[in-house]
């Protein structure tokens, strides 16, 4: 059988929790080849991040150039992007190539607070990723930012995931977490919404949840899963990774991406 693929479009993340590097673990334990275009290298840890290089323009675009021509991404998870220009490049590759299963978890701050995006960022990826991708997949405060709604409970949150859905044209999937509605998250599609109820973990460790997220959804639709299937496969792994609370790190660490062969089992 020909193993499905997917390819990831993001900053690395020194550290491992988080970025690519969260992204690849995440894609290989949901069953798919994957690959990675690095947008940017951060210079971070669980404390916070230090520092960000951006790659050019051109060497974005010749980075997904050669997947595409290559070995075709079944789907795409589009993480931290943190400029306009980058923005640009990698919305007209997705049309050029005709990408399909395109989730855009839209990185704007590190869960250690640090911004991850600039301001033109934020304008281009509302004109020209999201009205192209399959689902976004939001927090709270970036859900806030997308939509212009204040959220402070369920009704907040299916307010502004019918205003994202309306204004870009796409699925929203809003995160819950940050105080309200904790681990249930509300999927928002031309269907209809669903909510999907989860258990709070008592884990501190959360760094790369969102990447982490995402990119087992993307896994998920490559292999031919629905979208509510995916959401509901994702939440299932990532609640296994907290549950194996894993400790590293002097802030907010990683979770344990690869649970499942270091002695876990799927409940």
């Amino acid at each position: 059988m020909k193993l499905k693929t997917a390819m990831t479009v993001a900053g690395s993340d020194c550290s491992g929790g988080a970025g690519i590097q969260a992204d690849l673990k995440t894609m290989t334990m949901n069953g798919v080849y994957a690959m990675s275009v690095i947008t940017a290298l951060t210079a971070q840890n669980t404390t916070g991040v230090r520092s960000i290089s951006e790659v050019t323009p051109e060497f974005l675009s010749d980075q997904l150039e050669m997947i595409f021509e290559d070995i075709f991404p079944d789907a795409v998870k589009i993480g931290m992007v943190s400029s306009g220009l980058l923005i640009e490049v990698i919305a007209e590759k997705l049309r050029e190539y005709g990408a399909g299963n395109i989730v855009v978890d839209p990185v704007m701050v590190a869960t250690s607070g640090s911004a991850m995006m600039k301001n033109d960022a934020v304008e281009k990826l509302g004109k020209l990723l999201l009205p192209i991708c399959t689902v976004a997949t939001p927090n709270i405060p970036e859900a806030q930012i997308l939509s212009g709604e204040t959220i402070k409970n369920e009704d907040d949150m299916e307010s502004a995931a019918r205003i994202i859905h309306e204004k870009f044209g796409c699925a929203v999937l809003i995160k819950g977490g940050h105080s309200v509605c904790d681990a249930d998250d509300l999927l928002y599609e031309s269907g209809g919404r669903t909510w999907f109820r989860g258990k709070r973990i008592d884990n501190p460790n959360t760094h790369g949840t969102g990447c982490t997220l995402s990119s087992a959804i993307a896994a998920n639709l490559a292999k031919g899963c629905t979208l509510k299937e995916s959401v509901k496969l994702a939440k299932n792994y990532i609640s296994q990774c907290l549950s194996a609370q894993l400790d590293l790190g002097r802030g907010s660490g990683p979770m344990d991406h690869a649970w499942k062969i270091n002695g876990g089992e799927m409940s």
